[in-house]
């Protein structure tokens, strides 16, 4: 997933936890937020604003090309200190300051392969306090077989949100990324790599290649490393691999040269409840699952409060389907249970005590061929379950079938079925 896909979907679940009836511009535009992803990222918008401090220079040199003639230590010094051990009867030493950008630039150049020259060398200081920024260094890294942009981050998890809801690691749903090639391994310690090889444009499957390693501590703190074939990213195109296996990607992430730096993150506050009511994700599952038709298969699951997909196949060939649930959605959706602006075949209508029903069938809006198919219902209490369906594994997936595989009689059932709520 690229800088502004981990924005995006980052974004998206903050304000699905903060701000649940925030006036859309269009219904579809709610629907596009909470389905675009289960968990990504709280900690990636965070990471994505920070960015927007100021970048320094590292190392005052590195600008021009330097060559790389092996690993050496590499390790800065602040970063070899580690947390002083607590002595009884004598006040502990203070937790050292996050690692400076050019620090993270000096680690991040000594663990590359030998043989090669860093050049476009930036970092990113890392601050405590009230605005957390996470350490970050980038560069290019150069050898005869060409170029390719690497970066580093560290962060450390926030306190109080699930942490499948932030964070790089873990394999995201084949619903959201259907060209990924993930794998995850768990280490000794209770550590967790993640590896993904992936594009810069995620719902394609041609373009410049983007390939990342992430390291999960025990605790949560992350190590990411990533890099983009050919240059920086979105700055180059073609179908040449990264210069870096996923291989010697994993080992910089699992590097020790790390651990001091890790240690001296400092521990965001807490987030604070929202109180914000959701439909809770097993409820969600297995109202879904009960609409299914017998005979066929069910793979892929992401359920997470207020949202369920999965891939469902009746031997006719894999078809996507999703529910949304939510409350309190009258004065977002108001005015946006009609059909007009709305491309594609639509319908809209009102039910006797006062639901509305809307019935949409058209192309995927993430490109490509694929049909979707959707029933849009709103109660008058503001209670809002919308049913979707792709003739696909995925939104921006291959086609797979002729035609989406429950129907649109299915669907409304789906979406009419108060079962969500009432469990």
């Amino acid at each position: 997933m690229s800088r502004d896909e981990d924005f995006e979907t980052g974004l998206a679940r903050a304000l699905r936890r903060t701000a649940g009836a925030f006036p859309p511009p269009s219904a579809d535009l709610v629907r596009r937020s909470v389905g675009r992803g289960r968990r990504k990222r709280l900690a990636a918008a965070v990471r994505i604003t920070a960015a927007a401090a100021a970048v320094v220079a590292a190392g005052g040199g590195l600008l021009a090309a330097v060559p790389l003639g092996g690993h050496g230590d590499g390790t800065p010094e602040r970063l070899r200190t580690g947390t002083q051990a607590r002595v009884t009867g004598q006040p502990a030493s203070p937790k050292p300051a996050p690692p400076s950008g050019a620090e993270m630039v000096r680690t991040l150049s000594g663990l590359l392969p030998p043989g090669g020259t860093v050049s476009a060398a930036t970092g990113r200081d890392g601050s405590a306090g009230d605005d957390i920024v996470w350490p970050m260094a980038k560069l290019t890294y150069t050898t005869a077989r060409g170029s390719t942009a690497l970066d580093v981050t560290l962060t450390r998890p926030t306190p109080g949100v699930a942490a499948d809801e932030q964070g790089q690691g873990g394999c995201l749903p084949v619903q959201v990324r259907p060209y990924d090639r993930c794998a995850t391994e768990k280490l000794p310690g209770g550590a967790v790599l993640t590896t993904v090889k992936s594009f810069t444009y995620p719902s394609r499957d041609t373009g410049q290649k983007r390939w990342y390693a992430v390291l999960t501590a025990a605790d949560g703190a992350e190590v990411t490393v990533q890099e983009f074939a050919g240059g920086g990213e979105k700055e180059a195109s073609g179908t040449a691999d990264p210069l870096l296996s996923l291989a010697e990607l994993s080992a910089i992430a699992r590097s020790p040269r790390w651990d001091s730096a890790l240690a001296a993150l400092p521990t965001p506050p807490r987030a604070p409840a929202t109180g914000i009511e959701a439909v809770p994700g097993d409820r969600m599952t297995r109202v879904l699952k009960s609409h299914l038709p017998h005979g066929g298969t069910v793979s892929d699951l992401n359920a997470d409060d207020g949202l369920v997909q999965l891939v469902y196949d009746d031997g006719h060939g894999r078809n996507m389907v999703e529910a949304d649930a939510q409350y309190d959605m009258a004065d977002a959706l108001a005015g946006h249970m009609g059909c007009a602006g709305v491309a594609g075949d639509c319908r809209s209508e009102a039910l006797g005590d006062g639901t509305r029903v809307k019935t949409v069938r058209g192309r995927s809006e993430k490109g490509g061929s694929a049909q979707v198919w959707q029933v849009d219902v709103l109660y008058p209490d503001g209670r809002r379950v919308v049913a979707r369906e792709v003739n696909s594994y995925a939104e921006a997936g291959p086609v797979t079938r002729p035609r989406p595989a429950l129907g649109l009689e299915v669907l409304r059932a789906v979406a009419l079925d108060k079962a969500f709520f009432t469990g």
